[in-house]
């Protein structure tokens, strides 16, 4: 006896966004209803939009139900930070991420809201790779961030606004490798190679590099640089801050440390599986969003 085949489940996050946006959320919720996909709607994103989206049926996915093996795909409504967001309720679960972007440059919300019916077309008759990236994770006797102390992105350090600098002591496998004075220093995966650490001089870094970026964020001393390094390595910080606090950024999260810890990042263990369209590619990304494509001697 022939079975029809189980309907698509996708979910759909978001945080708030303004309302010149709705057009473009209705026009998601529709085309996912036109491929009689199962929608359901992350309970933050339903709070901003109940009674805004008309005549199309979701679910609403509620604090701590199950979505490994459930959710086939989630798919963001925003922009890069939207999607680091995201990073934080999928976890380790592996399931597939597309961003849609709402905000301004896009590297990893990279589907532009006037390709939102190509793009769902193609989600939804599986014309797509998923491109693994690598995370890092930081982790303290304290645990600052709880379960969610894993990065996509970056994991920075860096002082008060209104503080003296702050001298970074860092160790790699164990072994000291320099004290940075200044701002404080990003670790960045090579996904976040092209986030803040490439705004402080830090390096591009392929995906496929196996490699992290220590970023010093406006060194005292002019000669330390940035230095790439394997991802198999562990790195461990030790800070000293006059204002006897300073801040530790774990993506879009940030937690205000007071007291001596020493902390150690390393590769997280899992990977987040974006979803790459089969007519885009890191490269196309690299040209289109950091404008090089403007160059006219390029054609």
């Amino acid at each position: 006896m022939d079975h029809e085949p189980r309907s698509m489940k996708i979910a759909i996050y978001g945080r708030q966004f303004n309302p010149e946006a709705l057009p473009y959320v209705q026009e998601v919720f529709d085309n996912l209803a036109q491929h009689n996909v199962e929608i359901y709607v992350h309970h933050q994103l339903n709070e901003y939009i109940t009674d805004s989206i008309k005549t199309v049926q979701y679910h609403v996915l509620k604090k701590g139900d199950k979505i490994k093996g459930f959710i086939d795909l989630f798919l963001t409504l925003g922009g890069d930070g939207t999607l680091l967001d995201m990073v934080n309720v999928i976890c380790d679960t592996g399931i597939p991420v597309i961003g849609i972007n709402f905000g301004r440059l896009g590297f990893l919300a990279s589907i532009n809201k006037s390709d939102i019916a190509a793009a769902i077309f193609a989600v939804v008759n599986n014309q797509f790779t998923l491109d693994s990236r690598e995370l890092i994770s930081i982790k303290s006797d304290q645990k600052i961030f709880g379960d969610g102390n894993f990065a996509l992105n970056d994991i920075t350090i860096h002082k008060r606004d209104d503080a003296a600098m702050i001298i970074t002591r860092v160790y790699l496998n164990n072994e000291f490798l320099n004290a940075y004075w200044g701002d404080g220093i990003i670790i960045s995966t090579a996904t976040g190679s092209t986030a803040y650490s490439l705004s402080c001089g830090g390096p591009i870094i392929f995906p496929e590099s196996h490699s992290i970026v220590l970023t010093p964020v406006s060194p005292h001393n002019l000669n330390v640089r940035p230095i790439i390094l394997p991802d198999s390595c562990t790195l461990s910080f030790e800070v000293e801050s006059r204002s006897n606090n300073y801040l530790v950024s774990c993506d879009s999260r940030t937690a205000v440390v007071d007291k001596p810890i020493r902390f150690s990042v390393q590769k997280a263990g899992f990977q987040l599986n974006l979803v790459r369209l089969n007519n885009e590619s890191y490269l196309s990304t690299l040209r289109n969003k950091l404008l090089w494509g403007l160059d006219a001697r390029n054609y």
